[in-house]
């Protein structure tokens, strides 16, 4: 491999990394606002609320627990999980390339 291939593969296994503990980020901010019980109204709220939703949409109604906060933070945090273990392992399968 050159050494201009191999350094855009670790640039975007660096990319991969970032955008995925970014939205594990977003992800685990949202289920602290719920805990907190963070006001609604508030726009930062509402567009942490908006993102982490729209991240967590195949998991965030996931499980029925009975409990409101275990089902968010089962919900939610199962997706921030899955981000982190599957970009940071993308990212390692890179650099390994």
């Amino acid at each position: 491999m050159s050494p201009v291939h191999k350094q855009r593969t670790t640039e975007a296994a660096k990319v991969i990394v970032v955008i995925a503990d970014v939205m594990a980020f977003i992800l685990a901010l949202w289920v602290l606002m719920d805990l907190l019980d963070a006001n609604r109204a508030n726009d930062l709220v509402q567009v942490v609320h908006d993102a982490a939703r729209w991240l967590a949409s195949w998991s965030h109604d996931l499980f029925t627990f009975d409990e409101r906060w275990a089902r968010v933070v089962a919900g939610y945090g199962l997706a921030a999980v899955v981000y982190l273990v599957a970009g940071h392992f993308l990212a390692g399968r890179l650099r390994r390339h």
